[in-house]
């Protein structure tokens, strides 16, 4: 969130045009795609070691961005760090889902795992504001790198021992290489699309080559991968292959609404990196409460009125944003679009990754957070590159330095946002059919006997009761 909230002013501090689609590398990273490969790899070598060396690389790579010089080597410093957040935040979710069986206790926790992603946003925006605000802006990933490695070392320091849940399995290296190789090449096309036009004859060809790694990856894990990264099995259920389709269109709608709001106010109406924290205050506030809500719903309204009620909230929060006027007072519309917003990462992120660690074994934990993390991050991101490619086609020929010329541009993207939003939901009542989960315990939730130590969490070895 601090290169979302802060990407613009950083990238005017680097020397970068922040015109239609210029500065659209601050949001789209590297996390998204590596997140799918991280669950199988804690499945094999620990959840626990992996959420570290995650932890060790993001620490490490955001001290180096306070050193960087010029926009490049920022942004390939942020790339470098979304790997860390990729490789730890599925294990992290993991070892939560498979401490706790599914039921109650589970919906609550994994409710509060995502209420850390709209706080901690907030949270990074505002330290982002101060810093600017008060000191250089170096400072914030300094200060991050600093926290970051506190965090981890506190944790490396109070976990107790691991043993891996799938110890004899094996990392299917082949596919990981095409599954994210596929996606980071399909990311980078259409985020660097906006900025250097379709017409440049690598973005054809690296969208083609992205497009072959993708089905590559998908004939490798069906015919010959011994242990896939990603069992194809798991989507044969035309439900939830459905509502993988409607969670990743939904972030998709998300993260337009986000970028496009944050750039039409501080492009447009002048807000600072503090406005922009202070004005997030409601988002926060209404991310905390609706984690609590969708997890109270889950054990007693089916799924796919959750997920709609979460998307329902982000085609308002688009809509609000496009058609406002150009200069108006942040209550009118702003203000119910943030807190319309905040609803939908919660309602989805909750009702997807209960229904997803539900849906599968003790073992297949990790690939179950790999793939709504996944769905998240690179939805996000994906809905930044096709909005920017819209946004630059109506405003070529603008002039940069009049914001006001750029708005039909923004106008656009966010109709775009309203669009997948609307297929998300009809999809969501035409095809999720989820019913509500009332299961207490991991009886009945897979048909596989215990392959963990009654008493362990993710393999993690407790301390005896004896």
């Amino acid at each position: 969130m601090v290169t979302v909230g802060a990407g613009l002013f950083l990238s005017k501090q680097l020397g970068r045009d922040v015109g239609p689609g210029q500065a659209n590398w601050m949001a789209a990273l590297t996390q998204g795609a590596f997140v799918v490969m991280s669950g199988r790899l804690g499945a094999v070598y620990g959840h626990q070691q992996v959420l570290l060396a995650g932890g060790a690389i993001f620490a490490l790579f955001t001290l180096v961005t306070g050193f960087c010089t010029t926009y490049e080597s920022f942004v390939a410093c942020r790339a470098l760090t979304g790997v860390g957040a990729g490789l730890s935040m599925p294990n992290a979710v993991a070892m939560v889902t498979i401490m706790l069986p599914p039921g109650r206790s589970r919906n609550v926790t994994v409710a509060f795992f995502a209420a850390a992603a709209p706080i901690g946003g907030w949270l990074g925006t505002l330290i982002a504001g101060l810093f600017i605000e008060f000191t250089n802006w170096r400072w914030i990933f300094y200060f991050l790198a600093i926290f970051s490695a506190v965090v981890f070392t506190v944790l490396y320091i109070s976990l107790p021992p691991e043993e891996p849940v799938d110890r004899a399995g094996r990392v299917d290296y082949v596919g990981s290489f095409l599954g994210v190789s596929g996606l980071l090449l399909f990311n980078f096309a259409w985020n660097q699309a906006p900025s250097v036009g379709w017409a440049t004859p690598y973005e054809i060809a690296v969208i083609i080559l992205s497009v072959v790694l993708l089905l590559a990856f998908a004939a490798w894990e069906h015919y010959f991968a011994k242990e896939p990264m990603m069992p194809l099995s798991i989507f044969r259920g035309p439900t939830f292959a459905a509502l993988v389709i409607v969670v990743l269109l939904s972030y998709m709608s998300f993260g337009i609404s986000l970028w496009y709001m944050v750039a039409w106010g501080q492009l447009v109406r002048g807000w600072s990196v503090m406005d922009l924290s202070v004005n997030m205050i409601p988002f926060a506030i209404g991310s905390t409460a609706s984690v609590g809500l969708a997890a109270w719903l889950i054990p007693r309204v089916a799924a796919q009125w959750i997920v709609g009620l979460g998307i329902a909230s982000v085609l308002l929060s688009n809509l609000l944003l496009a058609t406002m006027p150009v200069y108006q007072t942040y209550w009118a519309q702003v203000f119910p679009a943030i807190v319309m917003g905040s609803v939908c990462p919660d309602f989805v992120y909750v009702a997807a990754q209960v229904i997803a660690s539900n849906s599968v074994s003790r073992k297949q934990q990790g690939i179950a957070g790999s793939l709504i993390g996944t769905l998240n991050l690179y939805g996000n991101s994906l809905g930044l590159g096709f909005a920017g490619t819209i946004e630059t086609e109506l405003t070529q020929g603008a002039r940069a330095e009049v914001p006001v010329d750029q708005i039909p541009g923004y106008r656009a993207a966010l109709y775009f946002g309203v669009a997948l939003a609307v297929v998300a939901l009809v999809l969501d009542f035409a095809f999720v059919r989820m019913p509500k989960d009332e299961r207490e315990g991991w009886e009945g939730a897979d048909g596989e006997q215990e392959d963990v130590a009654v008493g362990s969490t993710t393999g993690i070895q407790l301390p005896s009761r004896a």
